[in-house]
């Protein structure tokens, strides 16, 4: 089994700052690809970023500039570093993992960790 803990989220006022980890777990466990999603309420999962093995990144077009993702490969962990946060940015935001395990693709979502930016 393959197991993502969240953490992180919580209530911050528009212009602050929040960091998510996603931590995974799993014997012989290989990591690929390791992304961020979001969702609202009342709208769909939306990808927020994304970060290879080789730590080429990817963002939203929404987030650039104001968010970093990053991961710790020894850790099994990956990170989002939000700022400069907007009540826009108030959802759900859950931790994806691309990796493989004996020999089989294992695709693991967190259990989401929400975000609520509002004064």
């Amino acid at each position: 089994q393959v197991q993502l803990v969240e953490s992180g989220g919580g209530l911050v006022q528009p212009g602050g700052s929040l960091r998510l980890s996603c931590a995974a777990s799993g014997s012989a466990f290989s990591i690929r690809n390791m992304a961020w999603y979001r969702q609202a309420p009342g709208k769909q999962r939306e990808l927020v970023a994304t970060v290879t093995s080789g730590g080429s990144t990817n963002y939203a077009d929404s987030v650039k500039g104001r968010f970093t993702i990053s991961r710790d490969n020894a850790k099994n962990t990956v990170y989002l570093q939000m700022n400069s946060l907007k009540p826009e940015d108030t959802a759900v935001y859950y931790c994806n993992v691309d990796g493989s395990q004996y020999g089989s693709r294992r695709l693991v979502w967190g259990q989401g960790t929400q975000v609520t930016v509002s004064s």
